[in-house]
């Protein structure tokens, strides 16, 4: 397998040339915006495993900072898509209440995941 291995990443990765061929500025910037979704939200799990694992104070602070940094880039997701933050608040409302937790929280519910169904 460990021969194997790298010759199918070879055959089955995109090649950057094809990817750098389909980008456009559009896409350049969603890019940035969801890849800075992804760094931030690190950062922000950082912060809370410092507090959570570590045993040190939040630091209310820093997480504040991380949140912001957050909001940030999905709201640059939200524009490049034309979706609103009512939009996606909405939609995360009835997904949760109507669909996945009608009855409030269980975890049979969170297991269960209806509205994946």
């Amino acid at each position: 397998m460990q021969q194997k291995y790298p010759h199918m990443v070879t055959l089955l990765a995109k090649p950057g040339e094809d990817i750098l061929a389909s980008l456009t500025p559009e896409k350049c910037h969603l890019w940035h915006m969801g890849t800075g979704i992804a760094g931030e939200a690190g950062e922000l799990v950082d912060a809370v495993k410092r507090h959570a694992i570590y045993t040190k104070d939040i630091d209310r602070e820093n997480v504040i900072e991380e949140l912001g940094d957050l909001e940030f880039y999905m709201e640059g997701v939200r524009q490049s898509l034309g979706i609103s933050r009512e939009e996606t608040l909405e939609y995360n409302y009835h997904k949760l209440m109507n669909k996945r937790y009608p009855n409030g929280y269980s975890d049979k519910a969170a297991q269960e995941r209806a509205d994946k169904a």
